[in-house]
């Protein structure tokens, strides 16, 4: 039996895990679910407007493969699709509002750095 060829981004929890939530539409998302409890495509796509139609239904099979989001389909005609945060994606709220804080109370010294490069 031949063994698979693995990377390290594959075997590293860290790295594996936050590439799937880790970045700004995911983030969005879960917040969004988190303020709302229960919300549509459209009203998602609505709440955030410059995120796209493909992106959006990217990001939510990805955290609904993941477990972070639960996908509820209703048998009508047209279908009703309601999201709602798991109990593992609703873990990630603490974890979020304290990146958000830090980066509220960090910005103005991150943005001077930045400044700074270019000058």
């Amino acid at each position: 039996m031949k063994q698979k060829d693995t990377t390290l981004a594959q075997i590293c929890p860290i790295r594996n895990v936050i590439s799937r939530f880790g970045n700004k539409w995911a983030i969005l998302v879960i917040v969004m679910l988190d303020e709302n409890k229960i919300l549509r495509f459209n009203e998602l796509l609505r709440k955030i407007p410059d995120i796209s139609t493909k992106m959006l239904a990217s990001t939510l099979r990805v955290l609904d493969e993941d477990g972070l989001v639960s996908r509820k389909v209703y048998p009508t005609v047209p279908p009703k699709v309601e999201y709602t945060l798991t109990e593992s994606g609703k873990s990630l709220i603490p974890i979020i509002r304290q990146l958000t804080d830090w980066a509220q109370n960090n910005m103005k010294t991150i943005v001077q750095h930045r400044l700074q490069c270019f000058t």
